[in-house]
């Protein structure tokens, strides 16, 4: 244990503090459930998405755009926006389709009864089986796809969560978590890296969900300097990850997806929502 006059000492229970001086602070809290009551709206089209162009929101719509990009009309979507700063996550029919108060959310209405959907990594399969595209049908390929996506879901909340946090938001630098994630990180990238260093894609020649998951999240962070990171942990040395991004990135889709949502950003990139293919310039 440390002897500085300053090491934290945890009390006997955690209570909730409020005004810790972190980004997002005024949003984040330990309890579930609406904090006001406030009605979904309904666009025209069965798929209803409720989303904000973080990684995990352009998962999603990067997939609905390569659907609609191979001629599924029933992909046709509308995409309204949560503002998680405005605590939008937090109404009582956003809650109601995601319990958990996490942008994505998509709603079904093709179906009877409607159909909920919750988490971006079950979003993304139950799409994929919808449409039967982009997920593997053989055994063995089905289970890398599903191996590397579990991997995502599972790898990304050290990304953002834990070394985002403590290098971009947290009220002051602190060495030991931004250290301990950024170690994380860097693993997590050589593991990429050495995977994709004899593959095209995560799981062989064919693209799939699982590099629309991982490409939203770690493409975002070699080639857009996720949390101004980028020097700090040396993303250029991952060659093979860089390659595969590039290459993603340049799919008409994918330029489309990471688009939608976003309501920041220079003007002619911003599409806050769509409702209709023209809606992306």
């Amino acid at each position: 244990m440390s002897d500085s006059p300053s090491a934290y000492i945890p009390p006997e229970v955690w209570t909730w503090n409020t005004d810790d001086g972190a980004a997002f602070s005024n949003i984040n809290r330990p309890i579930a459930g609406p904090t006001h009551d406030k009605d979904l709206p309904v666009g025209k089209h069965p798929l209803q998405l409720h989303s904000l162009g973080t990684p995990n929101g352009v998962k999603v719509t990067i997939l609905l755009e390569e659907l609609l990009a191979l001629g599924h009309e029933g992909a046709e979507y509308d995409a309204f926006l949560i503002n998680i700063g405005d605590g939008s996550q937090f109404g009582s029919g956003f809650v109601e389709i995601n319990p958990n108060s996490k942008i994505p959310a998509l709603l079904d209405r093709s179906t009877t009864p409607h159909t909920r959907v919750f988490e971006s990594g079950a979003i993304l399969v139950y799409l994929a089986e919808k449409f039967g595209e982009f997920l593997p049908e053989e055994p063995s390929e089905r289970a890398e796809c599903m191996s590397w996506l579990f991997w995502q879901m599972g790898s990304a909340p050290y990304l953002g969560g834990g070394f985002g946090h403590f290098y971009a938001y947290a009220p002051e630098k602190f060495e030991y978590p931004i250290n301990r994630f950024a170690m994380e990180v860097k693993r997590q990238l050589d593991v990429l890296d050495r995977n994709l260093s004899s593959r095209q894609y995560l799981c062989g020649d064919t693209y799939n969900i699982s590099d629309i998951a991982t490409y939203s999240w770690y493409g975002n962070l070699v080639l857009h300097n996720s949390y101004d990171s980028a020097v700090f942990l040396d993303v250029s040395t991952y060659e093979h990850v860089v390659r595969w991004a590039s290459e993603i990135e340049e799919r008409p889709a994918v330029k489309r997806g990471r688009r939608v949502n976003r309501p920041w950003g220079p003007e002619e990139e911003r599409v806050p929502e769509r409702h209709d293919a023209s809606d992306i310039k």
